[in-house]
């Protein structure tokens, strides 16, 4: 999986690939590297960064629009440059995930698992995607403050993930 983050505070690339030309450049060289998958993400979710509610009340995080105006464009160039490409979207807003399933995304990778947008679930059935269910114990923001689990890590994920 070759991993594409489109924004300007990525934990993982530094927010090298903020422009859609640059994007794109990146994933085909990802594809010709031997990625058999590109998860493209519109916002971060390092720990200790606001994410937006569904609703977008939360100001501080990454709103729908902006995600979409990130990672639109970066979809479409893929899909005009590599059309054989599978394209994976990471996002927990159901506005993202729809526009981008439109626009050609196969797959949406969603950190909450379907958890904090409540249109997300019916989103991923309607269209038939392929989905990606992360782990998370509660929003990034709130990760720093959180108790230890106090349990085998692996026991509570496979768990909570069941649930």
């Amino acid at each position: 999986m070759g991993i594409l983050n489109v924004t300007p505070d990525s934990f993982s690339d530094g927010g090298n690939f903020l422009s859609a030309a640059a994007a794109i450049e990146h994933a085909l060289r990802m594809l010709e590297d031997g990625a058999d998958l590109l998860d493209i993400g519109g916002e971060s979710t390092r720990p200790g960064t606001p994410v937006a509610a569904a609703n977008g009340s939360q100001v501080q995080g990454v709103t729908a629009d902006e995600e979409l105006r990130r990672i639109l464009p970066v979809i479409e160039g893929i899909r005009h440059a590599a059309p054989q490409a599978l394209i994976s979207v990471d996002t927990y807003k159901s506005e993202v995930a729809r526009a981008a399933l439109a626009a050609g995304a196969e797959i949406i990778n969603d950190v909450s698992a379907l958890r904090w947008d409540p249109q997300m679930s019916g989103v991923v059935a309607e269209s038939g995607c392929g989905v990606v269910l992360m782990h998370t114990r509660g929003r990034p923001g709130d990760w720093r403050g959180l108790p230890p689990l106090g349990a085998s890590v692996v026991e509570v994920v496979s768990r909570e993930l069941e649930e």
